[in-house]
């Protein structure tokens, strides 16, 4: 009942404390050690804050929601986070005349259980870094990124989790 609390909370109530800027969502397709595989909803929100100080650089802050699935039906696990994340954005070059993006940031997780995919993780709280490459066409973005979860060894032990995604996102 906690974790329906506080996922209400961050998707519903982080948004209004934010300037006012565009809004959209993301889906990831995961794929991670051992086999592991997921889905990454995510609802995002831009903030101009950064353009006053380096016209280049955009940050924009990311609520999420992670599925993950390890195994098969006779060793089976799954896994369920949310996440917060404020990411950076910076234009890095144009290809074939679509601009790629760099984006990289840390941000805060809270999974669901300690014990995934063979490793214990230690802490339901974990730090989620990510680096990925996106390309813009119109509204729409697509790109590979490449996600990590620890908990900074802040407890032992801390075998960290590391997933590449492929992302779709749509800004309106």
């Amino acid at each position: 009942m906690w974790l329906k609390r506080i996922v209400i909370i961050v998707l519903l109530g982080l948004p209004m404390n934010v300037e006012a800027g565009p809004l959209g969502y993301t889906m990831d397709l995961i794929y991670g050690e051992h086999n592991t595989r997921g889905i990454k909803l995510a609802y995002h929100y831009n903030s101009k804050f950064l353009r006053r100080y380096i016209d280049k650089l955009d940050v924009y802050f990311e609520t999420s929601i992670n599925f993950w699935e390890y195994g098969r039906s006779n060793k089976h696990d799954t896994n369920f986070v949310i996440s917060v994340s404020p990411i950076i954005h910076y234009p890095l070059m144009q290809i074939g005349g679509r601009q790629v993006f760099l984006e990289f940031g840390i941000g805060a997780s809270l999974l669901d259980d300690v014990h995934f995919a063979g490793n214990d993780v230690s802490t339901h709280y974990q730090f989620e870094d990510r680096l990925g490459l996106l390309a813009h066409f119109g509204k729409s973005s697509l790109g590979v990124r490449w996600l990590h979860y620890s908990n900074a060894g802040i407890k032992r032990p801390n075998p960290g989790l590391d997933f590449f995604s492929l992302s779709y996102t749509r800004r309106f």
